[in-house]
Parts: structure tokens; sequence; C-alpha cells
């Protein structure tokens, strides 16, 4: 039974200055992040960009005499299909005749471990959020068919934000349908009971109790099994036994047992846990909905970021034929690199082309349409979809096109200015609004005037708010999804402004709206 703990833990400085070699000649390093069985982790700063990695600098014949040189193969064959906003990044791959130096993304604000041992235990909002976080990046490894077999606090890192960037594949492997996995990997205070026991399985059970512990680590500030001798340790973990502190809440204390079932067969599942009620508190919206197919996602390029690339001296050609052929050079390095911080920068974790790119949704993952209205099934449509999706206490509405994105946000821009709209760009496909009821309810009612049949079915709704001030604004956002089928989703969600001139406000939206052709 082979235990490993973490190899290329990040800790604190335990070196510095820079340190030159030809073989990274993109490259300066820095401080020494932390020391593993076969090298160290260092900082350094990528030339071209001026934005910083984490380059693990590993020796071959360490590797090579402990039979791991194999393993690290199949880590970078993994880490290089992975583009997800909390799953780390790998940039490129240098080899020399002694050395294989890993350049990936950089967690600026160190192990999720370091932070829950500084914080003793976090506030349950905060830890709910760490938490959606790395249950969507397992999430997106088991759709890529990879089982991480090691989810640990130190093997989650914190970005500059504080965001989680799921790390160290060492221990992970490809899932194959029809065929279960057998080896006792990880470590033993997070190890699921049927890897301790030697048994059979196939993967993700594996992962969800790896997510239980860490759950129960971020709440409690300490470990549900522990025990300085490793037969009891083990002991614990087969029958299942910890406690559960009384500060925990009822939804805490419900979801957590669920992932600490012993039966691998009886424990709960990634979708059961974004179905469960604790979890669904405050989730992002860009989480609310699966990623898109990895290899689609890369074939989407920015044009601004590729200016930039071309501007350092690149030649675009070259560029686009490498970024397509997904092959590793200095341009597409900094390529990626650029596109990831600015996205970090924008504040999207994701990038537009993650929102565009968005091709399905999870079943009552998204906040309920109080309105749902499609072109071609009417109303029937619209009973359907409330009734799939949770409930909350939003007004939304939504409309459905097959029509080209582009085509979609330039008739919603140019409806947006005919009823005096202010926005702001948060994304390619995402836009915060902002109305100002400066000419009162009856600028509503004339511009929907051409339609007063189509109009019968708000008129409560005018009636009851024609109370409000003149001046009233209205903020709202608006979304551009793409769903099943080719179409395309654009939701409106109040943000603030009362809840009756939203709804008056939609309704004329919509039969302004000039559908593409």
């Amino acid at each position: 039974m082979l235990f490993l703990r973490v190899c290329y833990r990040q800790m604190g400085s335990r070196g510095g200055g820079t340190t030159d070699t030809p073989f990274l000649r993109n490259y300066r390093l820095g401080k020494t992040l932390g020391h593993g069985a076969f090298g160290k982790v260092k900082v350094a700063e990528h030339l071209l960009t001026g934005h910083n990695v984490a380059i693990k600098i590993l020796n071959r014949q360490k590797m090579r005499n402990l039979g791991m040189e194999e393993k690290l193969r199949r880590e970078i064959r993994i880490c290089r299909l992975f583009v997800h906003p909390h799953v780390i990044r790998l940039y490129e791959v240098i080899e020399t005749p002694t050395d294989i130096y890993v350049v990936m993304e950089y967690g600026k604000s160190g192990e999720l471990f370091d932070y829950i041992m500084e914080k003793r235990r976090l506030q349950e909002d905060e830890a709910r959020h760490i938490f959606q976080q790395i249950v969507a990046g397992v999430e997106y490894c088991h759709r890529n068919r990879v089982v991480h077999r090691d989810l640990k606090p130190e093997n989650v890192l914190l970005d500059a934000r504080g965001n989680v960037k799921i790390a160290d594949f060492g221990l992970s492997n490809i899932m194959r349908d029809g065929h279960f996995l057998k080896t006792s990997c990880g470590s033993p205070n997070y190890a699921a009971p049927e890897v301790v026991s030697g048994k059979l399985y196939a993967g993700p059970e594996v992962d969800v109790w790896g997510c239980g512990v860490i759950l129960y680590a971020l709440l409690c500030g300490k470990l549900p099994f522990e025990d300085e001798n490793i037969p009891n340790l083990f002991k614990k973990i087969q029958r299942g036994i910890y406690t559960l502190p009384s500060h925990l809440s009822p939804g805490a204390r419900d979801l957590i047992p669920r992932m600490l079932i012993v039966d691998p067969m009886m424990r709960t599942t990634i979708a059961d846990i974004r179905q469960h009620q604790w979890f669904k508190i405050h989730l992002p919206r860009y989480l609310a909905v699966p990623p898109p197919d990895s290899m689609q996602l890369l074939k989407k390029l920015d044009e601004e970021i590729l200016q930039q690339v071309i501007r350092m001296g690149f030649d675009r050609d070259q560029l686009l034929e490498s970024l397509q052929k997904r092959m590793q050079d200095d341009a597409t390095v900094a390529y990626y690199l650029l596109y990831d911080n600015h996205s970090l920068a924008s504040g999207s974790y994701l990038g537009a082309e993650f929102q565009e790119s968005m091709d399905g949704y999870s079943p009552g993952s998204l906040p309920n349409l109080d309105r749902q209205l499609s072109a071609e099934n009417g109303t029937s449509q619209a009973a359907s979809l409330r009734h799939s999706f949770s409930k909350e206490k939003k007004w939304l509405v939504g409309l459905q096109s097959p029509a080209n994105p582009r085509e979609i946000m330039n008739q919603v821009l140019g409806t947006l200015h005919e009823l005096n709209v202010r926005w702001k760009k948060v994304g390619h496909y995402n836009m915060k609004c902002l109305w100002c009821q400066c000419h009162g309810l009856d600028h509503l009612k004339s511009m929907a005037s051409n339609h007063v049949n189509n109009y019968q079915f708000i008129s409560n709704a005018t009636s009851m708010s024609t109370h409000l001030q003149p001046q009233t604004a209205l903020k709202f956002e608006m979304q551009l999804y793409k769903t099943q089928n080719d179409r395309y989703l654009l939701d409106l969600q109040r943000i603030s402004g009362p809840q009756f001139l939203f709804l008056d406000f939609c309704a004329v939206f919509i039969m302004q709206l000039k559908a593409p052709q």
C-alpha cells in the first residue's frame, strides 16, 4: 500500500535572488516556494509578458530511480487538457538531460491548508464559496475522465484573488468505461475507505470523499479522521467514525455525512452535491452551468490578446497555426499567460469565451426564471422550464433564439439604445444595465402602444406600479448563454429597483426586440 505526501508543497520563502539558465531564457527565477522528493518549486517571471509562474524543477535521475518519470508524463498529459478557472494551468514543459522544468500557473496566495491553519476555521459563507469552486473543478476533471485521487487542502492553491486552483495531479488517472482502479494512493487522513481497504473503485466516489474531508476541514479547522497510529486511523476511516461539531449549520450537518458514507455505492455524487440546498446558496452564476469542452474552448481565440503577442515580434500566421495545433512554443505560452491574466484582471475567471461556450444546463442549478418566453414553444415551454429550475425570490426574464450570438447582441444593444438604457460591459456577452424612469410609466406605455394585444398580459402589473416615483432607477444584469441544440438564452436579472417595474420594462423590451433573421 503506497501513500505519498505532496511533493511540491508551497511554503514561505526558502531562498531568494534570481537564477539564470540557458534552458529558461524566457524566465527570471525567483525565490524557492518549496522542496519535494525530486526537486523544488520556484516562482519565476515570464520576461515577455511580465507575469509570474511557478516552475517545478525535477531531477530526472531521482525520478528514474524511484520509477516516477512515467507518472510525471501522465500528469503532464492530463494537465495539458485542462482549461478551467479552478484547475491549475500547465503552460509548458522544458526538458534537459538532467532536469524537467514544468511551467505552471502561480498560486500567489499559497495553499488552502495554510489558509485554514491561519483562520482556525472559516465562516460558513467563505467555506461554501471555496467549496463551490473545488466541486466545480473536480466536476470538470471527471467530465474529462480524470480522477484526482489526492484531494486535500495541501493540493488546493489560492490565486491572488483567493480563488481555488486544484493542483498536483501526480496521483491522478484516466477513467475508462468498465475498468476499475485499484492503486491505494493519496494521503492517509484523506483516503476513502475503499482505498485504504485495497478494494477496486471507479474513481469519482474517491474524489467525493476527499471533497467531504476538505469541507469538514474548512468548517471545523481540523480533520474528521485523525490518529497518530496508522492502523487505528484506517479503522476509523473504514468504520466512518468521526464527530460533527455543534456549531455547524443544519445544511452543513446534512451534506458532510452524505459525502463521508463508508459504502461508496451509497455515497452522494458530485451531481447530488450540486443539488443540495446548502451548496446552492449564493452559487456564482458562472458555476451554475457546466463548463464547455476543453478542445472547443481552446479553438476560440481572443483577437486583442493575439495582437499583443504579435506586437512582441511573433508572426501572426505561425501563431495561429501553433494555437490551432496545440503546439508549445514561445508565442503560445505568451498568449495563454496574457489570456489567463487578462481574465483575472477583468474579474471574470472564465473569460467571455467560457460564457459563450456553455453547452447545457445542470438541472436545478440555474436561478428560477419566473418568465421564460420561447418564440417557438410558447407558454408550454415556459411552464416546463419553471418547473425544472429551482425557486428563488428573484424576478428573471429570458428569451431564446437560434441566431448567431453577435447578431443577437447587435439587436439587443440597438433595443437598449431605443429604450434609453445605459450599460456597462462586463464581458463580451455580459452587461450590467441602468434604466431611469425619467419619463414615467407613460414612456413605457407609449412604446407599447403598437402592441396593445400583446401588452394586455402586463396591464395589472402596470396599474400596481403607477404610484412609483418618476425618477425610479432600475438596475439589471443581462447575460447571453449557449444552451442545447445551438440555441442562445438571453437572461435578464433584476439587481435593484421595483419588481413590477422590472416586469413592465422586460415586457416592453421583449416587444421592441426585433427577432434576428
